[in-house]
């Protein structure tokens, strides 16, 4: 069945209010594409943000032409600064209502300096600026978000938090990635203790064939992870996108995961 075709089967989520950042590239522009073909165009509203307009532009493009009817928003912001951060606030308070679902879906993050070690981290305003793009952003953008998509009989709201394996295990010269994934794990974890209404997923996707592995390949300052990384490169054991989106989607049709929990790729 072709997306946004009208059949029931491709429409099991309804219509949907979505907000996806990280949506230019990768996991994010295989998760907006995963999802348009499962919910009913006409009424359902999608608000994609990142750093790439241009990127923006064509997901953009790739949704409208795969699901007539969808509404599809861009702002390309930078999470990490408040002026970017207040402006994705603006857009989503700015989308339109009265949907079925809300999913919101914090998928933008950076790996910081890998050529670093946790000693050389001495300069405050590096680590502030990275904690500010990887997990500040995360809790304002979800505290506005929900704010204005309030709590109504009709309305599933979801948030899911693209995890990692790094919130769970140390990696050398991932001391700030690590970091930041550990601390929005159990963020959402208290969003979900605090919300019980709001269904909360911490989603690891597995590694990833993305620029950000292979940026570790070339970057980490350790050469067994170097080496670690390159070895799942060469032996074809990487994720292709698709896939691992795809395996989000069903975690979010099938709904049976507790409420903030952390569920990875390979467990799912």
């Amino acid at each position: 069945m072709e997306p946004g075709n009208g059949g029931d089967k491709a429409q099991p989520l309804g219509t949907v209010a979505c907000v996806l950042t990280g949506a230019s590239r990768g996991l994010g522009r295989s998760l907006a594409l995963a999802l348009c073909s499962r919910v009913r165009g006409p009424g359902s509203c999608f608000l994609l943000l990142a750093r790439s307009a241009e990127g923006l532009a064509g997901v953009a493009g790739e949704l409208r032409a795969a699901c007539p009817g969808l509404e599809v928003r861009c702002e390309a912001v930078d999470l990490g600064t408040e002026e970017g951060l207040r402006r994705a606030e603006r857009s989503a308070r700015e989308l339109p209502q009265g949907q079925e679902r809300l999913l919101l879906i914090h998928n933008a993050g950076s790996l910081g300096d890998l050529s670093k070690t946790f000693v050389g981290f001495t300069n405050p305003t590096e680590v502030n600026n990275y904690l500010a793009f990887n997990v500040t952003s995360a809790m304002c953008l979800t505290s506005a978000v929900l704010g204005t998509f309030t709590k109504r009989t009709a309305l599933r709201r979801v948030v899911v938090n693209i995890s990692s394996l790094c919130a769970l295990k140390p990696y050398k010269s991932f001391s700030l990635y690590c970091s930041g994934k550990a601390a929005r794990d159990m963020m959402f974890q208290v969003l979900a203790a605090e919300e019980p209404d709001v269904r909360v997923l911490n989603y690891a996707p597995g590694s990833l064939d993305t620029d950000m592995f292979q940026q570790v390949c070339t970057d980490s300052v350790d050469p067994e992870v170097r080496h670690h990384f390159q070895n799942m490169k060469d032996s074809g054991t990487v994720l292709d996108c698709k896939v691992s989106a795809e395996k989000l989607v069903n975690l979010l049709l099938v709904d049976s995961f507790q409420s903030g929990a952390h569920i990875d790729f390979y467990d799912a």
